[in-house]
């Protein structure tokens, strides 16, 4: 059953400052692109029913480069993101996951920070800030943290966010080095992942999956074994260890398994 909209209520500050004073004062649920809201209100799974649109703060939005990271506001949707030339400089496969994040619809609306902030380990855009070892900029009314990415999940949809807080930009360090990425799903986009690899190839690369585990995986063993000289197959039995993947709808356990290994295989190959 749909949840009922007449249960509802949005509070819509006009300034960071304002969403900020909101949080602080009431338990309010930010919204920004609202995608994942509309399909809890389809499947009557939404539970929340206070919100704080903060769509039109454009204190959040925006791409820039300062000294040698890229800063992205976290309203800046995924075709803004797609369409930067600052992105596509620096860090192109965050380009190419941002193109695969639903349809255009959803490209349209959704935002970095909406994904970062839902917490779910499918997230097409996480893996690439995880192997940027992104900074998250976080703010209430009374203070300003920095929180390495990852560092910022703690379970299955948990986070240290604080209720108080809003996620204002992500900051992604420049790297060298060959950038890959591949999203396995159903379809190309309009499609949940079954997997989602990011890497970055260097003298110590960098790899990460979504999709296998309770959160956003960074695969620090794997990327020392690679470092060390490991074989790749050497290499995919330690993948292995890392990954805990489920059986789901979309996918299964031993199929998980299998991709990650090839995923791997062909990013080494490339």
């Amino acid at each position: 059953m749909k949840s009922a909209l007449s249960q509802l209520s949005f509070a819509r500050p006009r300034t960071l400052e304002e969403a900020l004073t909101l949080l602080r004062d009431e338990p309010l649920v930010p919204i920004a692109g609202a995608t994942d809201l509309y399909v809890g209100l389809n499947f009557g799974t939404l539970k929340a029913q206070r919100f704080l649109d903060i769509t039109r703060l454009e204190e959040l939005r925006g791409i820039s480069v300062t000294g040698d990271r890229l800063v992205i506001g976290a309203g800046t949707t995924y075709t803004t993101i797609m369409h930067s030339a600052s992105v596509r400089a620096h860090w192109p496969i965050l380009a190419d996951a941002a193109s695969q994040v639903g349809g255009v619809q959803i490209q349209n609306r959704g935002t970095l920070g909406g994904n970062v902030a839902n917490a779910s380990p499918a997230g097409d855009t996480l893996p690439v800030l995880a192997v940027a070892d992104a900074i998250l900029q976080l703010r209430s009314a009374q203070s300003q943290r920095a929180v390495p990415f990852n560092s910022f999940y703690t379970g299955y949809r948990q986070t240290v966010l604080r209720p108080d807080e809003l996620i204002v930009s992500i900051e992604l360090p420049m790297v060298e080095g060959k950038q890959w990425f591949r999203k396995v799903g159903t379809r190309a986009a309009q499609a949940i992942s079954k997997l989602v690899m990011a890497a970055v190839r260097t003298e110590a690369p960098r790899i990460a999956l979504g999709s296998v585990a309770p959160t956003p995986l960074r695969l620090r063993r794997t990327e020392a074994a690679l470092a060390g000289g490991s074989s790749i197959e050497d290499a995919i039995g330690v993948l292995q260890t890392e990954i805990t993947p489920i059986d789901d709808l979309r996918s299964s356990e031993a199929y998980r398994r299998a991709v990650a290994g090839n995923l791997l295989r062909r990013f080494w190959a490339s």
